[in-house]
């Protein structure tokens, strides 16, 4: 007789952990973006950086395309990060707007 919760790891699916609710993707308009100018371990340059996308690797790299075509500068993606290279935080924000992200403007 078993106590407690204990069971016998006879078969494989006694190995098996339950799956708990598929996550779902979360809208645009919920999603809360943050736009940074940063300068720490880029050798003293500028560069904005947007957190907070929930965007699987395709989608990074079409909105990172859409925003360098509008900056006019380079960027890239990494880490679920867009790095844009410059202070170009209005540009970013208004652009993010523009696509249906609540971004909001973080750091100095």
């Amino acid at each position: 007789m078993p106590k407690g919760g204990w069971q016998e790891f006879s078969n494989t699916d006694s190995l098996q952990r339950p799956s708990g609710p598929e996550k779902q993707p979360t809208a645009k308009a919920e999603q809360v973006v943050r736009v940074q100018p940063t300068r720490g371990g880029k050798g003293g340059k500028t560069v904005t950086v947007i957190r907070g996308l929930e965007l699987d690797p395709g989608g990074l790299k079409i909105l990172l395309k859409k925003l360098k075509t509008r900056i006019g500068s380079g960027g890239t993606a990494k880490d679920g990060l867009i790095e844009l290279q410059g202070d170009q935080v209005q540009i970013a924000l208004d652009l993010l707007s523009k696509e249906g992200y609540r971004p909001k403007r973080a750091g100095g």
